[in-house]
């Protein structure tokens, strides 16, 4: 296939095209033969099964072509994977193509699916294909992911345990600034329960902070007013066993954690590798994990976003003007 000058594809011969219009929980894909005959309609799961299967059976109806809504994503990533062709056709510009099939604009997906199809074999001339990113892109995204999934299993397990312990031991809550932190951890591994933290005296905590290395001890009256003016928790035959779930869930966000930040020291080694790394470093108060989020989603397939218009919109704001007259 050669590519035009404008910087969309030439006209094939012969190929089948197709359309997608994504969906959250299923998406309607249409292909159409060379005269804009609808050859086939069918839905695919948004699986990774589902998405899996896909590309073959496209690629088992002849189609070299695929045009889509929007410029990334799973679909996306798994239709260049597999070496097809994808053209995005704007919503706006899907939404004006209706009528050419007809008065009544209605949304109908698997229509939808069919108007996109019909639009890449008619206009595809028109239309930039999207490059896929470079190793270093994808491998930097799949990093940036897999820490935001810890991150969020990090948060729902430090609620997970402030819930505990407004049961166990309420003083524990609040008693340092962040329930995740490493001194909030460390004291309760130390103090997993009531029965423990009774045995605190002024002159202990002065101590147990001391000995880990805690630089705030000029909080220490308020630390202590707080610890013995939160109200009581568990104690007696039930506080062992509530004490197991302290550090069942203390252990558990530790090595979450420490995931974490293996994750950050990944992260910035693969962003101070990467080509565009000083573009995203740049941005005021970036810092590398932020900057690395914004390099992975956006990718370095500027095909994507031609304009800036199209990146802002995927921000979710839609600049536009209107003129009259």
């Amino acid at each position: 296939m050669s590519v035009a000058d404008n910087g969309g594809p030439s006209r094939p011969t012969d190929r089948p095209t197709a359309g997608i219009d994504w969906a959250s929980e299923d998406h309607a894909v249409s292909i159409v033969d060379p005269d804009g005959v609808e050859l086939e309609r069918f839905i695919v799961s948004h699986t990774a099964a589902g998405l899996r299967r896909l590309p073959g059976r496209l690629h088992r109806a002849g189609v070299a072509e695929v045009g889509i809504e929007r410029p990334d994503g799973p679909v996306v990533d798994a239709l260049l994977d597999a070496g097809l062709i994808v053209l995005v056709v704007a919503p706006n510009q899907l939404r004006n193509l209706r009528g050419r099939y007809g008065s009544a604009g209605n949304k109908d997906d698997s229509f939808d699916a069919f108007v996109l199809a019909d639009t890449v074999r008619t206009d595809r001339v028109r239309l930039r294909p999207l490059a896929p990113d470079s190793a270093a892109t994808v491998t930097l995204r799949m990093t940036v992911r897999a820490r935001l999934d810890l991150v969020t299993t990090r948060v729902a397990l430090g609620n997970q345990l402030r819930a505990h312990l407004q049961t166990t031991l309420p003083a524990a809550v609040g008693l340092f600034r962040d329930i995740d932190s490493d001194i909030t951890l460390a004291f309760l591994r130390r103090f997993p329960s009531q029965d423990k933290a009774d045995w605190l005296s002024t002159v202990r905590l002065e101590k147990w902070l001391r000995a880990i290395g805690y630089n705030h001890l000029a909080n220490l009256d308020r630390l202590w007013t707080h610890l013995h003016g939160a109200a009581r928790g568990t104690t007696g035959t039930q506080a062992e066993a509530r004490a197991h779930i302290t550090l069942a869930l203390v252990a558990a966000l530790t090595a979450v954690r420490q995931q974490i930040a293996v994750l950050d020291a990944q992260i910035a080694q693969q962003l101070a590798a990467h080509p565009d790394a000083e573009i995203f470093t740049s941005l005021p108060r970036s810092g590398n994990v932020r900057a690395a989020r914004l390099l992975a989603e956006i990718g370095d397939a500027r095909g994507r976003y031609p304009t800036p218009e199209s990146l802002t919109c995927l921000a979710g704001a839609a600049p536009s003007t209107r003129q009259s007259g």
